[in-house]
């Protein structure tokens, strides 16, 4: 199967570009046609498609019910080290999120205080990353660090993390209108996420728990991606935007915003 970016030959089996990591068209076993990867009836003669993506509803205009946060959060989740190859390469998506003026609002509050408001917002943010299925790695005192396609893998990871950003940024929304209403100061988030390949790594850390953790750009990349975004907008790479356009509405972020052409959720 060639590659519609790069126009690599692939087998016929594959599901990704083994030279860029395109999502590949999914084509009908009855009569040949290609079908986008969403697809669940072939758009030629009708067939029902076996190979289906897990995230379900609208694509941009889904909206999401409120969910209570557990607060007794605990990061990530336990990971068998004997599930983990050390070294192995994976194609993920890494996925920064952070509470916008943070450092201002600790400064305005007293400690106890900002923490009632910024560790209920964690908790939402958690939330959202694991109801669809990411890996958080990691807490950044005034955001997170998840990973999507592992330890758990997901062909569909660059949707399942923009779907989580997108439910991440909604229920921020809800909250800050709350904080409004309690007459506290709102707060706003902004994301970053790039898709590409990691090395992984397990670190054992004490008590029988192993942490996952993965190195490369990729994730360096996702970072640096989240200190561009605007607030309330989720900034993804170029190499990211060829794999889930068709399932997000894009537009190009605003000029000088660095050397990666980045593309953000309208």
């Amino acid at each position: 199967m060639r590659c519609p970016s790069c126009d690599c030959q692939n087998s016929e089996a594959a599901k990704f570009c083994d030279a860029c990591g395109t999502a590949l068209p999914l084509h009908c076993p009855a009569c040949g046609a290609p079908n986008r990867t969403s697809a669940k009836f072939c758009n030629e003669c009708g067939v029902a498609l076996d190979r289906q993506p897990l995230t379900k509803g609208p694509v941009v205009s889904a909206t999401f019910r409120p969910q209570t946060a557990d607060f007794g959060f605990a990061l990530g989740t336990a990971v068998e080290p004997q599930s983990v190859p050390e070294g192995e390469r994976k194609m993920v998506t890494a996925l920064f999120v952070d509470i916008m003026d943070s450092t201002e609002l600790g400064q305005n509050l007293d400690p106890e205080e900002a923490r009632a408001i910024i560790d209920p917002a964690l908790g939402l943010m958690i939330d959202a990353a694991r109801r669809y299925d990411g890996y958080v790695v990691q807490s950044t005192g005034d955001g997170i660090f998840a990973l999507f396609g592992a330890p758990v893998a997901h062909e569909d990871h660059p949707q399942r993390s923009l779907y989580s950003a997108m439910r991440m940024q909604d229920e921020i929304r809800r909250y800050s209108a709350r904080l409004r209403v309690d007459g506290r100061p709102p707060i706003q988030i902004r994301a970053g996420a790039n898709s590409g390949e990691v090395v992984v790594r397990t670190i054992k850390t004490g008590g029988g728990h192993t942490e996952y953790t993965p190195i490369g750009h990729t994730v360096n990349l996702a970072s640096r991606l989240q200190s561009l975004a605007a607030a309330g907008s989720t900034v993804i790479s170029d190499s990211m935007r060829t794999l889930v356009e068709g399932y997000f509405a894009l537009r190009r972020a605003a000029a000088g915003q660095g050397d990666q052409r980045a593309h953000q959720r309208a």
